[in-house]
């Protein structure tokens, strides 16, 4: 059920995951090399191609000097640069056009007037980081929009709800024996004003033993999952300000099927009390194909309904697939106070949501690198499709913010100092300009291309055997 419910068929299903996986890549990777694509025409570099994609092309056109395609595998893109002779064994080979003419550079090396390698150190870099950028950009400008759209949420004070004790991952469920409305004053030793200081403290947080320090009564210990699907879980079992108030409908699920509208405040399942939207979705999700007794209040009068919830495959606590129920409900969009921006604020908003992503990515890369995460938790394809998915069935705004999400992961894993990637590139102009100019000969940057394309390779088949072990629940 989630946020919004997403009681579908699987073929609907499906079709929406589909749809919602390749409107986030096709956008994210159409950006980053738009961004590549746009500075090397503004400095006087050759566009040989524009992919979206690599692999053989599937379809395309040419208009100019510049060959536009799609290719086979949708797992990135590329723009092709004249003189960029290292991402050849790469790409394919060349687009069998003549060579431009060439001059010759103080090294004594052939090169065309509007090759990347004639251009100075800092046009290229400002070419090879214009990817990045564009991501952070475009995740700036999403997050931005999305506060004037929706408002921005105002951060109540950091008291503890009626946790989700359904939800509450192990090690946490001490949590659940908190009473409602207790004020957190600091995590370990960091001091908590709001909730959202308790969010990024959570975010941040790295596995392993966290105290949380209350207004009234004995701190609590936890131990903070590494898994990141079990620290979601923890994060939305305690956030505040979620009423069970119905806000959408679907027309084809049970729930409309007996007769819940939008506006009813659902107050019990089966006799037992519900107190946010987190616990009525753990309550749901935990009854799938069992008849359940939903008491709920509309226009001030009392009724209960019975409703069958429908089984349906969601991701699990440890990324795995599991049947859950849902009924197609979504969350009002009121049960959380928001205020209309001004246009500073509204910048500032969407500069502070791109920051703390950027900052929270760094975080688990770091903790990847040291082995406080696991690799196991890496994800690929499959679980970005999932995701995908899962968000686009929520919502709008929901999917809107992951992209932009998913914008900033892209933009931090190309800079990682790897051949292939522009963070790679980055480093070479680093060695060029530290040797005074001298360029990197071609044949060790060709070198260097393919132990980075295999080095990509090999992230790339661990994140998929990843994915396929949690669809088979391992």
């Amino acid at each position: 059920m989630g946020t919004r419910g997403g009681a579908e068929d699987p073929d609907r299903s499906m079709l929406t995951t589909l749809i919602a996986t390749a409107i986030v890549l096709g956008v994210l990777i159409f950006v980053h090399e738009l961004g590549h694509f746009m500075t090397a025409k503004a400095v006087g570099i050759e566009v040989e191609r524009f992919s979206i994609g690599f692999g053989p092309r599937i379809i395309g056109f040419r208009r100019g000097e510049t060959e536009y395609v799609i290719s086979l595998l949708p797992l990135g893109g590329y723009v092709k640069m004249a003189g960029m002779e290292e991402m050849e064994p790469i790409e394919g080979g060349s687009s069998g056009e003549a060579e431009p003419a060439v001059v010759q550079d103080g090294a004594g090396q052939g090169r065309g007037s509007r090759d990347f390698d004639s251009k100075s150190i800092p046009a290229r870099a400002l070419v090879i980081s214009a990817g990045v950028l564009m991501n952070l950009v475009f995740a700036l400008v999403i997050f931005t929009l999305s506060g004037f759209i929706w408002g921005i949420p105002i951060e109540p004070e950091a008291r503890l709800p009626a946790a989700a004790s359904a939800i509450l991952p192990p090690g946490t469920t001490a949590l659940g024996e908190v009473p409602e409305g207790t004020k957190v004053i600091a995590v370990d030793d960091k001091p908590i004003s709001d909730w959202g200081d308790l969010r990024n403290a959570l975010i941040s947080a790295a596995p392993g033993p966290l105290t949380i320090h209350f207004e009234e009564g004995a701190p609590v210990t936890i131990e903070v999952p590494a898994n990141d699907t079990l620290k979601f879980n923890l994060i939305q079992a305690l956030e505040p300000g979620q009423s069970p108030v119905v806000g959408e409908v679907l027309g084809d699920g049970p729930a409309a099927a007996a007769g819940i509208m939008s506006g009813d405040r659902i107050e019990s399942i089966d006799g037992q009390e519900v107190g946010s939207w987190p616990q009525l979705v753990a309550m749901i999700e935990s009854r799938p194909g069992e008849a359940v007794d939903i008491g709920l209040v509309r226009d001030g009068e009392y009724q209960t309904v019975r409703i069958v919830p429908r089984a349906e495959t969601a991701l699990g606590p440890d990324g795995g697939e599991r049947v859950v129920g849902r009924i197609g409900i979504g969350q009002s969009p009121h049960s959380v106070p928001r205020e209309r921006p001004t246009l500073a604020s509204g910048i500032v908003h969407g500069a502070e949501r791109t920051w703390g992503a950027a900052t929270m990515i760094t975080k688990v890369l770091g903790d990847l690198v040291t082995g406080k995460v696991s690799a196991r938790s890496l994800g690929g394809p499959i679980l970005v499709g999932q995701l995908s998915g899962q968000v686009a069935r929520i919502g709008l705004e929901a999917f809107l913010s992951f992209m932009a999400l998913f914008s900033v992961n892209l933009a931090i894993l190309n800079l990682l100092p790897i051949p292939v990637l522009d963070g790679g590139h980055l480093v070479l102009l680093g060695v060029e300009a530290v040797r005074g100019g001298r360029k990197v000969p071609v044949e060790v940057r060709e070198r260097l291309m393919q132990v980075g394309l295999v080095i990509i390779l090999g992230i790339m088949f661990w994140a998929v055997g990843n994915d396929i072990l949690r669809l088979f629940g391992l």
